[in-house]
């Protein structure tokens, strides 16, 4: 699967969501003075912390790197229930983005749960404008493990025509990859082929 992510644009996720390679990103100064790579990462709040920025803070610092922020949205959940939803306006989205390429030399960007077209839109306009050439990678949050939807009807379009260019992986899970190439993917060969299928569309 690591290979599998360095060689395919759409890896679909067989680890834990979140577990990229940010260990491999570049470091600047001396041994002694060595800085951790700042990540920003652009995704909901997960009270419960199995998920969203929480889980991607804790994987990027079990990684070596410093983790910032950007909250698209607060969601009460806990494993198998999601209570409520409350969305980020979409400028408040980009304001964050811009305040971390301000203050900090951002290395990578991971975007999780952005729930809506105009949020989606929101983080492709900003990183277009401040992010070209930063390592992006998108997860694209949809179902929650309840079963709960975490994207507006519609939002899939936007995925695939905004951000998915803009892309340098891109992580589905197995019930991504299946709504993305409308396949089954029913065994490792399936998924390879909608892996590629996939690629071939989006211009990898």
């Amino acid at each position: 699967l690591q290979s599998a992510a360095h060689d395919c644009k759409f890896a679909p996720c067989l680890l834990e969501r979140g577990f990229y390679h940010l260990h491999s990103l570049p470091m600047s100064g001396s041994a002694s003075t060595i800085k951790p790579p700042v990540v920003l990462t652009i995704a909901g709040s997960d009270k419960s912390c199995g998920a969203g920025a929480q889980a991607d803070l804790k994987t990027i610092t079990a990684l070596g790197g410093y983790g910032q922020t950007a909250v698209t949205c607060l969601v009460a959940e806990v494993p198998g229930r999601v209570e409520a939803i409350q969305v980020a306006r979409p400028g408040l989205v980009s304001q964050q983005v811009r305040l971390s390429f301000d203050a900090f030399p951002v290395k990578a960007v991971k975007t999780g749960m952005l729930f809506s077209t105009a949020i989606i839109s929101a983080v492709v306009d900003v990183l277009s404008e401040i992010a070209r050439g930063v390592p992006l990678v998108v997860d694209p949050v949809m179902v929650a493990s309840s079963g709960d939807s975490l994207l507006k009807p519609g939002a899939i379009t936007a995925y695939r025509k905004r951000l998915f260019p803009l892309a340098t992986l891109v992580t589905p899970n197995l019930d991504e990859l299946r709504i993305l190439s409308g396949m089954a993917c029913r065994d490792l060969d399936g998924m390879r082929k909608a892996g590629t299928m996939l690629v071939e569309t989006y211009g990898c």
